[in-house]
């Protein structure tokens, strides 16, 4: 049913949740399984003000930053990934918007289901433009599965 699942991930507890339940459908389906973060420098500007004691506000990450939380967070997912049992095929951290780069890379590699957590990192953003969740169900040209 699902040969190709495409998993929308940005380091948040419902991207890991997403991720858990892309490797629960690819084992009972025998799918292979590709990762997408598209880093967004104000979600990485609040991490580290979260964590480092940065002020967020005014301090934009630099591109080393953002290049370096981006493999953190795609590390993350694969060790998610690799703990289920499941190894992915490929990861892609592409700058820009999430959503049409999560549905690009489903349609780059004919996916059959592209998974999300309905509620991750960008949420101040959803406010003025939408989910990301949201607007991968609209753009996308397969199924999709948002998670909480």
């Amino acid at each position: 049913m699902f040969k190709r699942i495409v998993v929308g991930v940005d380091g948040s507890s419902t991207s890991d949740n997403a991720v858990r339940i892309a490797c629960d459908l690819a084992g009972k389906y025998d799918s292979a399984l590709y990762l997408v973060h598209t880093p967004q420098p104000q979600t990485v500007a609040f991490a580290l003000g979260a964590v480092a004691g940065y002020h967020a506000v005014t301090t934009m990450p630099s591109l080393e930053e953002v290049e370096e939380a981006a493999s953190k967070i795609v590390e993350g997912a694969t060790a998610i990934a690799n703990e289920c049992g499941n190894e992915i095929v490929e990861a892609r951290t592409d700058q820009g918007d999430p959503a049409q780069k999560i549905t690009a890379c489903a349609q780059d590699v004919g996916a059959d289901l592209i998974v999300t957590g309905r509620r991750g990192l960008g949420s101040i953003g959803s406010l003025v433009q939408g989910s990301t969740s949201q607007q991968v169900n609209h753009l996308a040209k397969c199924a999709t599965l948002s998670v909480i």
